[in-house]
């Protein structure tokens, strides 16, 4: 498979998942105190802050030869970071809204778990990619 297409595929991927997590967890909230004004707000920052350094810093590690096993590692830890973060999430919400199990799959993260384990999968083909030049 051509390089330039999964690298594309690996940038559209994490571009996706940090629109997605940005516009879910929007950290700047509207200020119920002060309408018209926006505050900070840190734990939903954190949220949108791996998926940026997806977009950002796997990407550009994964340009180079040199530093595309640092970009294979670093996908790797955000993927599974990721997966428990956002299976813990869908748990706690679905045991507090006691949530009918017929509804966990889709009203889960499940479909967010599956597009990062696809960008893993898409930054794994990259790399093998990389090595096999050698």
């Amino acid at each position: 498979m051509n390089k330039r297409i999964l690298f594309t595929t690996l940038f559209l991927l994490a571009l996706s998942g940090f629109l997605l997590h940005y516009r879910i967890h929007n950290f700047m909230v509207p200020d119920r105190l002060h309408p018209g004004q926006f505050t900070f707000n840190n734990t939903r920052f954190l949220a949108c802050l791996f998926p940026f350094i997806d977009v950002v810093l796997v990407t550009l590690l994964y340009a180079s030869r040199r530093t595309v096993v640092y970009g294979y590692l670093l996908n790797g830890l955000l993927v599974i970071y990721g997966t428990v973060f956002m299976a813990h999430f869908s748990i706690a919400e679905f045991t507090a809204k006691s949530i009918p199990v017929q509804n966990w799959l889709l009203q889960s993260t499940f479909p967010d778990i599956s597009i990062a384990w696809c960008d893993f999968f898409v930054g794994k083909a990259l790399y093998d990619l990389h090595m096999r030049k050698e």
